[in-house]
């Protein structure tokens, strides 16, 4: 203020003289202090608009300390203890299943593999919602947990698809599957969908920028952008609603050749009735609830406009967060579902844990009808 004064009573000065400064150097002068002055208030603007637009995203959705964090963090803890005992109890039996070129046992692997890379990144997810959804360990954990968390969800879900056609192919054409049920294939497929996936995730995480906001907000950046919403909407069509109708389609399928078969047991029908019934609702229970949350927030982004969707945002929010945890839940059923309800597996679990006693004491006749049953339902499974 002093300096302007100055200056302005400098430029008076010498209008007034007239001899001491030349017309070219007054107007000089009044035109830098002009735009001095312009800049000044350009800065103030742009400052006040930062913070006016860091207030904005960070009022979109209010997450204090609640108790959405203890229920987040409680159902994490039991995806990690769960999943890492299953998949680490599962993986002797079915890197058995592979030495002996068993196509089934192939998808198994690969998929007990993409959970426990995802159940070793939960410890990270546990101490952000200890810490009320606060990241304190730097840029680069954050993408890497948001980028096996998602990887696995939908490599998961492809090769639950891949294990569904495949099963579908032995049950309803036996003969002409045999060409195709080849084990490299199985690796070539189980190669090209986690490339897939993987290469898709990045590319979205280099368009995404940032997944930390002010807030040390880890993925959790409200409201949404334009690219991120047009890409949830792809995501949902592509990773979930397209795998669903390829599940619903085998398993009609196989209803359909198991019904009508007379020469199939009324236990291995039993068993593969529940066993493809158990896939649907664990599928539709770990995976749908998230996504179908995602596509109505992504819609909403669309259809309404700033103000209304962040209070969308904010009721949703609590909601939507149990669906993202309980989509986690499929590195616990993952395992459960294929191995345990697959009696050749099952077999090699009790040889390595010595329970197979029973077998051993069976009668040489029963014993060569229990091993035509296991033989059956392997072959079906």
């Amino acid at each position: 203020m002093g300096e302007g004064m100055d200056e302005f009573l400098e430029v008076r000065w010498g209008l007034r003289s007239g001899s001491d400064q030349e017309p070219s150097a007054i107007n000089s002068t009044v035109t830098q202090q002009a735009q001095r002055d312009t800049l000044t208030m350009t800065n103030t603007s742009d400052n006040s608009t930062s913070d006016n637009s860091t207030s904005d995203n960070s009022a979109c959705v209010n997450i204090p300390a609640s108790r959405i964090s203890d229920l987040l963090m409680g159902i994490y803890i039991l995806a990690f203890v769960l999943g890492l005992i299953f998949n680490l109890l599962t993986l002797g039996p079915i890197l058995r299943q592979v030495c002996s070129h068993n196509v089934l046992g192939v998808y198994l692997l690969n998929l007990s593999v993409s959970d426990l890379l995802y159940i070793f990144t939960m410890p990270l997810w546990i101490y952000y919602y200890r810490t009320d959804h606060q990241w304190k360990l730097g840029l680069e954990a954050c993408k890497a947990a948001g980028f096996f968390y998602y990887s696995n969800m939908y490599v998961s879900i492809y090769l639950l698809c891949c294990i569904s056609v495949d099963r579908c192919l032995a049950i309803t054409y036996p003969l002409k599957a045999k060409v195709f049920r080849r084990s490299r294939y199985a690796w070539a497929i189980c190669f090209l969908v986690a490339a897939v996936v993987m290469a898709l995730h990045i590319l979205v995480l280099v368009m995404e920028g940032e997944p930390l906001d002010g807030d040390k907000r880890c993925y959790e950046s409200y409201p949404l952008t334009s690219t991120v919403a047009l890409f949830n909407v792809i995501r949902v069509c592509l990773g979930f609603v397209g795998p669903l109708l390829v599940l619903g389609f085998c398993y009609a399928q196989i209803f359909s050749k198991v019904r009508r078969s007379c020469g199939v047991d009324e236990q291995v029908k039993r068993k593969v009735k529940l066993l493809s019934i158990g896939v649907m609702v664990i599928f539709a229970v770990c995976f749908a609830p998230y996504h179908i949350l995602l596509l109505v927030r992504s819609l909403v982004f669309f259809w309404t406009e700033k103000q209304k969707n962040c209070a969308f945002e904010g009721q949703v929010h609590f909601y939507f967060s149990c669906t993202l945890a309980m989509s986690s839940l499929n590195s616990v059923v993952d395992p459960l579902l294929y191995v345990l309800s697959s009696n050749g597996v099952k077999e090699e679990i009790r040889h390595c844990c010595w329970l197979d006693r029973n077998t051993r004491l069976k009668p040489t006749g029963t014993r060569h009808l229990y091993q035509q049953k296991q033989v059956c339902l392997t072959s079906l499974t």
